[in-house]
């Protein structure tokens, strides 16, 4: 199977979620994160639990652990060869719904306008 291109997903006003979050890490945490999109986008939908888990609504979480603490880097798959990562948070319980209906919305937004809404992350 080929490698997914992994998209960062990008607000209108130029913010990418995501990396704003990731820069907000610790290091070994961020690093962690890394590695996780690494496998996402080298397995793509076989990527699987323990690393990866459906939400609902075409919303996936990868799933990082460290020191006890649960992050979530929130994605969907566009078409067959991409998936769009929404953001990250730091999970508690339970994934809340708030994050998921973020997620979903910009999954519409993503659709309506790609080029709009696509930060690669070989800018990264």
């Amino acid at each position: 199977m080929p490698e997914i291109q992994v998209i960062f997903y990008q607000e209108t006003n130029g913010n990418v979620p995501v990396l704003a979050w990731l820069d907000a890490l610790l290091p070994k945490v961020k690093a962690k994160c890394i590695v996780k999109i690494e496998r996402l986008q080298k397995l793509g939908y076989e990527l699987r639990r323990p690393e990866s888990d459906y939400l609902r609504d075409d919303i996936y979480e990868l799933r990082i652990a460290y020191r006890g603490i649960q992050y979530r880097l929130l994605y969907f798959f566009w078409g067959r060869n991409a998936t769009v990562i929404s953001h990250g948070i730091v999970k508690e319980q339970r994934v809340p719904s708030t994050e998921i209906n973020l997620a979903i919305q910009r999954k519409r937004n993503f659709e309506e306008n790609p080029g709009r809404h696509t930060y690669s992350q070989e800018n990264y």
